[in-house]
């Protein structure tokens, strides 16, 4: 059962207004896992987690300024592209692997998923959410979306794979992903009604069969 945030999570330095993405991702790992981020960025998350549930961490971040960011604040990262797979991780030697905000800007989408259900118990994948009202209506509007969690103009975006929540709910019924749990969110408010309209990050708990 997924641990409470309240009881697990100390906010203290963290303004979780702004990343409630992160408190649910705690409230989703048990306190002492061995945890891998893909595409962890500066390392904020796996140090948000080490802080408050005292994970164990490791991320993969393929970016050289990220990277450089990982080692100078002691985060253990290793430098790699998620594009090569992650044939150097054995087999089930994480309790959670992570993937957030990074599904959209891979080009093996089904591959790394997989991956990560084969080194992970579980996993948690999250993504801006393209059916979203608002990027709807900059379509209507005749433009791509841009936005906080689509942050780039059309021609210099990394994200290739966009998509709704209908849509990875039907990818993981396709590929036979239990589904765990899943929350929805807008600025840092749960969504629970309309969430492939009216929600903009999608978060998802899974595990194989």
């Amino acid at each position: 059962m997924a641990n409470t945030i309240q009881n697990n999570v100390n906010t203290t330095n963290f303004n979780l207004k702004y990343r409630q993405d992160f408190a649910i991702i705690a409230g989703w790992i048990g306190f002492g896992s061995k945890v891998l981020d893909l595409g962890c960025g500066d390392g904020t998350l796996l140090q948000f987690l080490r802080s408050s549930l005292e994970t164990k961490g490791y991320g993969v971040e393929k970016d050289d300024a990220n990277w450089l960011a990982c080692i100078q604040n002691g985060t253990n990262v290793i430098q790699m592209d998620l594009e090569a797979g992650l044939s150097g991780f054995e087999d089930q030697s994480f309790d959670t692997v992570i993937l957030s905000q990074t599904l959209q800007a891979m080009h093996n989408t089904e591959e790394i998923v997989q991956e990560m259900l084969r080194v992970g118990h579980e996993i948690i994948v999250t993504f801006p959410n393209f059916g979203y009202w608002r990027n709807r209506m900059q379509i209507t509007n005749g433009s791509m979306p841009v936005s906080k969690t689509l942050p780039y103009q059309w021609y210099d975006t990394p994200n290739v794979h966009l998509c709704t929540i209908n849509d990875f709910d039907q990818f993981c019924k396709d590929h036979k992903i239990t589904v765990i749990e899943r929350k929805v969110i807008t600025e840092g408010q749960e969504i629970n009604f309309m969430p492939n309209l009216l929600g903009n990050l999608a978060m998802y708990r899974l595990k194989k069969g």
